[in-house]
């Protein structure tokens, strides 16, 4: 897999990938680079044909989170709750533009992402009924009032796969609210999964840091099986 196409849409960077076969499907990644690592992992793991579309240049606290909330340390800035702001840039400029670059007609839309945008990829099933497939690595499911948001409101989409994972080790901090994040995704996991939506959950070895293309390329790949 190469990245063929780049184009920018109101600052922020999308880099195409486009499948051989344009039918296959389009898996969205939002991430903090062009998508190369999580590209070269999945070429080595025998993933079928599927146009990967990574978008970059995000405002992790703003673009990506789905309403306001304090800090999570001191230092850091809040989040500003822009999830529904960003989401309808994707659905009305940079997807359709990509797949008008990329001459393609997906079978169907994934969404994948780690960490707050792991949580954004759960989010958007919510809020657009375009994506009937999401993988959330390693995702920000500590945000205050997000479990209960989810399990209390319906997707907009009849949903065919979800895919979580986190690190064994993520839940070992001093931070209170941090350590809820496997808890929460193992809630989740068992709540869709009473939807009859397949579910795929597993835990990965090390931190919240450790090996993210990889666990990156595993969801996508669960998500295209």
């Amino acid at each position: 897999m190469e990245i063929m196409m780049k184009f920018e849409i109101d600052g922020k960077q999308a880099a195409l990938c486009p499948a051989e076969d344009k039918t296959r499907p389009l898996i969205l990644l939002n991430e903090e680079s062009d998508g190369k690592e999580v590209c070269q992992t999945l070429r080595g793991m025998n993933c079928p044909d599927f146009s990967l579309l990574s978008v970059s240049g995000i405002d992790w606290n703003h673009d990506l989170s789905p309403w306001q909330c304090p800090p999570v340390f001191h230092r850091d800035a809040p989040f500003s709750g822009g999830a529904d702001e960003y989401l309808n840039l994707l659905t009305r400029s940079i997807i359709p533009g990509a797949v008008e670059k990329g001459g393609l007609r997906p079978s169907f839309y994934g969404i994948a992402g780690y960490s707050l945008a792991g949580l954004f990829a759960i989010y958007s099933l919510y809020k657009t009924d375009l994506f009937s497939r999401a993988a959330c690595m390693s995702g920000s499911l500590w945000f205050p009032d997000f479990v209960e948001y989810a399990e209390s409101h319906e997707p907009l989409q009849k949903l065919e796969k979800l895919y979580f994972s986190v690190g064994d080790r993520e839940e070992r901090t001093r931070n209170e609210l941090m350590k809820s994040v496997r808890v929460n995704m193992e809630k989740l996991a068992v709540w869709y999964s009473s939807k009859d939506i397949d579910v795929l959950s597993e835990l990965n070895p090390g931190n919240h840091f450790k090996d993210p293309p990889l666990r990156i390329a595993k969801g996508i790949l669960a998500l295209l099986g």
